[in-house]
């Protein structure tokens, strides 16, 4: 577990002596002055040092102390008071030695400086207060301390004003008005800062509480909307993300504003908070400090986002372990999340409190406007426990939730169906009364026919189980639900926790119910009001991870939990079997479709074998897209639609028994037949040459229409007398731009593609690759598109067609790109580990061997891959490259040169060793011996009679 520290943090309570030797310093820098009469710059330079190495000395000292006692506010605490006494000290020489007017001037602190708090690299904001009447020695003492301050590498925020100019800007400048709010003398005359702190109180903050609560809490919208609008970010911003310190900050401005109190424990006096509150403000401001700390520190920075390649460095820092099923990381970022998840409860229950005393209102506040606050209750159709107040449910008594529990549960059902808004107040007692969820109240039948009621709701089932969620419900009304709240997987594919993600996934599932989703999901619109099982499917979509984060695999382990949850909830014994089945399969279609070929009847078979109904084939499709969808923002693209909808199409035809049974010579003499007919004005001549040109693969997996397209472009290429080209077309709706190359052929053509690739910044979704009976390459290349208009995307894919093509013909160098690439591309991927791993398989294919390698992703790693494959003799057919964030899947269909499988079982160990040596980059003869990618003969050799080609496909 995570250090904890041992008591409170208050200030005083913590002895700052060992810190800093303030006496020494302030002797050591009278000493390096000497002389008052020493040119201003050197009086810097002899100061800078000695402040400077003061400086490091006692941040060394706060990280140490932090290690030990774990307590980020102790921590922020030194920090500041570190920076106290370098401003104390240095403001101290200057006024003795340069500038004696500068006593007049006051030194204060603001801002969460203010609050006597810093972290290693905040910025120090300042504001120099001058007496009214002012001189310029006193301007000049500022500088020169602020210069030094900025010479020690500080980031200083700064304001010098008088009194009067600090009251006058505060009225009309919300950012002023919430600096001063904060403000702390730290030297110089204290007087200035009292009156200006009297002032202020009278002047500024009294009658203006309302106004000013509007205006932070329209800030704190206007920033989490910058942020990205929910705490459940993997890579949260702790310091401005939803749920972090400055919405803490926030709550504490508030409070201090409204109430004009000093500490969060005043707040309990005051009733606002209850003790236990106050103690979960104090813990959550302690934990965001440590980690916000342990941030700076590492990274030597303001680094305010917790990215991946610190978190297993901040984990280890803070203390945490791993547990069966989790790893620290995990057991970290979960940690977080739930301190985020408190910090939105706390700002729940203090916006009741204020809206309590008509405080909340909307900026520009006026009598017309404060009048909406008092209460206007009205009765709510066939509710008697619960009322409505100016738009909003809330409770029709206190003690409604005490005396039947199963309310809990009603009161989001109740505002579903009425669309009212949720009250502060409501929400409030809801947070309060959590214990009251006990096993009676799960096993209730009436609380269960509610809660399904919410989740299969035709208005908008995903917000209302994501306020159930925030209040803490949905997790103690199905514990398993609980287990998985605020739970990240440490990947880069996974955008959210598991709860936010399952509660996403309903979002799309009611989308696509909605028929709002024609668009993006034709074929799901189609089906989704033909599915008669609907709350089936609604909560296999709600519970398809439930099951993350444990040690056996959580497809397996949710189907468990669904065996027992879903008669609970009241679903039959057959939809229960079907939310089994649809929970330990959900990840069946994806796989599929994303790394099989789907043009192999026997990826088809297998599908079809394990779905068997045409039912089931319509809610794994559904529960596939929801699941993709809720992953992050551009995860789902058209590519993924089109292979799902022809994994779709071609097991429907199975299943509904239309699958033809000819043979693929029949097919193929059909195919050709089709292509001729295609053809028809062409001359007969050039029509029988073109046709003889491809082998049964090609006329049996490529469309007619694609096979003209290819018929024309090889006929031009051939008339202009180049022996390779590229042809680039892009498909928006499938997220897509192919590129296909005709080329002299090479058993490394593949990887010479793939790095040329690589070296443009393209993604390669999948590749078909093909061979002419006049020895050329015939292959087509799938990126994932980048732009989103088409003219944008033509010219992206124009330029890596030319890449490709420059790299072909030895233009320029494959591994000279290939390096510059992964130069310029930072490589985020390096704080994962994913062991390589590498799959022969006789048994996924009739006719090809497919390879499957899983590692970490890196620029040109396809091409080293292709590469190695070729240098083992093996021919690809196609391939299916598929990326996970960080993590790559990548299929072969192969062949050995002669057409037929790998079976023996030397040669299938051979080719894992050797994949996995490329994966792991181990250094290898091999490798050393890549081309430079020529492969485009010479214009003399423009038959391609000097090629080695790869082998014939005629026999496959």
């Amino acid at each position: 577990m995570a250090k904890q520290a041992t008591r409170q943090d208050h200030r005083h309570d913590i002895d700052f002596s060992e810190l800093m030797d303030v006496a020494g310093l302030q002797t050591e820098c009278r000493e390096a002055l000497g002389t008052k009469d020493r040119p201003l710059l050197e009086s810097r330079a002899a100061l800078l040092p000695i402040l400077r190495q003061a400086s490091v000395d006692g941040r060394e000292k706060a990280r140490e102390l932090l290690s030990q006692d774990g307590s980020g506010l102790r921590c922020a605490r030194r920090i500041s008071w570190i920076q106290d006494q370098l401003i104390c000290v240095l403001n101290e020489t200057i006024t003795e030695s340069l500038y004696p007017e500068g006593r007049e001037i006051a030194v204060a602190a603001t801002g969460g400086y203010g609050r006597g708090t810093l972290a290693p690299g905040s910025d120090i904001d300042l504001l120099f207060l001058l007496p009214e009447k002012n001189s310029d020695a006193m301007r000049k003492a500022v500088e020169f301390l602020l210069y030094l301050l900025w010479d020690m590498g500080f980031k200083v925020g700064h304001a010098t004003r008088t009194v009067e100019e600090c009251i006058r800007l505060s009225k009309t400048d919300m950012t002023i008005r919430t600096a001063i709010l904060e403000c702390r003398p730290i030297c110089g005359s204290g007087a200035l800062v009292n009156q200006l702190m009297s002032r202020f109180d009278l002047e500024v903050v009294a009658g203006t509480g309302p106004e000013f609560v509007a205006a932070k809490l329209a800030e704190r919208d206007q920033r989490h909307k910058k942020a990205g609008d929910t705490r459940y970010l993997v890579e949260p911003n702790v310091k401005e993300g939803k749920g972090g310190l400055r919405d803490l900050h926030t709550l504490f401005w508030i409070a201090k504003y409204y109430y004009r109190v000093r500490e969060t424990t005043e707040l309990v006096k005051l009733g606002v908070l209850s003790r236990e509150e106050a103690r979960s403000f104090e813990k959550a401001d302690d934990f965001l400090w440590a980690v916000r700390c342990q941030m700076h520190f590492l990274t030597g920075k303001a680094e305010e986002r917790l990215s991946f390649d610190i978190q297993r460095d901040i984990a280890a820092s803070l203390g945490y372990n791993a547990r069966p099923g989790l790893s620290s990381v995990e057991r970290f970022m979960k940690h977080y999340f739930l301190v985020a998840k408190n910090v939105g409860d706390l700002t729940r229950i203090l916006c009741a409190a204020l809206e309590d005393q008509q405080a909340k209102a909307a900026p520009g506040l006026t009598q017309r406007v404060i009048s909406r606050f008092t209460k206007r209750l009205h009765k709510i159709a066939g509710s008697v426990e619960f009322v409505e107040d100016r738009g909003r449910i809330t409770l029709a008594d206190p003690g409604v939730f005490k005396r039947d529990p199963v309310s809990l549960i009603r009161f989001f059902h109740v505002a579903d169906l009425t669309g009212l808004e949720l009250h502060p107040d409501a929400l409030k007692s809801i947070t309060r009364s959590l214990s009251l969820i006990d096993s009676a109240l799960r096993e209730d039948d009436e609380a269960n026919r509610l809660f399904l009621s919410i989740l299969t709701s035709r208005r908008d089932p995903g917000l209302m189980l994501r306020r159930m969620n925030e209040a803490g419900v949905l997790g103690r009304f199905i514990p398993e639900f609980g287990k998985v709240v605020a739970m990240m997987q440490f990947n880069m594919y996974h955008h959210y926790t598991v709860d936010e993600h399952l509660i996403r996934s309903v979002d799309a599932l009611s989308e696509i119910d909605h028929g709002r989703a024609a668009d993006m999901h034709p074929l799901a619109n189609k089906l989704m009001p033909t599915i008669e099982e609907r709350a089936a499917l609604y909560v296999a979509v709600l519970i398809h991870d439930i099951a993350k984060g444990r040690q056996e695999d959580h497809s397996i382990a949710g189907a468990r939990i669904a065996r027992k949850l879903c008669p609970r909830l009241g679903l039959n014994a057959k939809q229960t079997e079907l939310v089994v089945w649809l929970v330990e399969q959900h990840l069946i279609m994806s796989m599929t479709a994303q790394t099989r070929d789907l043009h192999d009847r026997k990826t088809i078979a297998d599908f079809a074998e394990k779905v068997r109904s045409l039912d089931r084939l319509k809610l794994l499709l559904v529960l596939t897209i929801c699941d993709i969808r809720a992953v992050g923002p551009g995860v789902w693209n058209g590519w993924k639609g089109q292979l799902l909808r022809t994994l779709y199409y071609e097991t429907e035809l199975r299943l509904s028994g239309g699958f033809s049974e000819a043979s693929g010579k029949e097919r193929a003499k059909v195919a050709e037949e089709d292509l001729a007919n295609a053809l028809s004005d062409w001359s007969e001549q050039d029509r029988e040459a073109l046709v003889k040109l491809h082998y049964q693969p090609y006329l049996l997996s490529v469309p007619v229409e694609d096979q003209v397209r290819h018929a024309s472009f090889i006929r031009e290429t051939d008339k202009a007398g180049k022996p390779l080209a590229t042809m680039v077309r892009t498909d928006s709706f499938r997220a897509i731009t192919e590129i296909t190359v005709l080329a002299p052929d090479h058993p490394r053509l593949l990887s010479i593609i793939a790095g040329a690739c690589a070296a443009a910044g393209a993604n390669i979704a999948d590749a078909q690759i093909f061979t002419t009976s006049d020895g050329r390459a015939l292959d087509t290349i799938h990126i994932n598109r980048e732009f989103a208009v088409d003219d944008d995307e033509m010219r992206r894919g124009g330029t890596i067609g030319r890449m490709i093509e420059d790299v072909l013909a030895g233009k320029k160098r494959l591994p000279e790109v290939i390096a510059s690439r992964a130069k310029a591309k930072k490589n985020k991927n390096k704080a994962f580990d994913i062991p390589p791993s590498a799959i022969v398989s006789n048994g996924l294919s009739n006719k090809f061997t497919v390879v499957e390698v899983e590692c970490l992703d890196r620029t040109g790693l396809l091409a080293e891959i292709t590469a190695a494959l070729a240098d083992l003799s093996l021919d690809i057919q196609s391939a299916r490259i598929t990326t996970f964030g960080e993590k790559v899947i990548d299929t072969f269909y192969v062949t050995d040169l002669v057409g037929h499988k790998v079976t023996n079982e030397n040669r299938q160990g051979n080719i894992i060793a050797r994949l996995k040596a490329v994966m792991a980059e181990q250094e290898d003869e091999l490798q050393e011996a890549m081309p430079d990618g020529i492969v485009a003969p010479q214009p003399a050799a423009a038959d391609g009679a000097n090629v080695l080609p790869r082998k014939s496909k005629a026999g496959v």
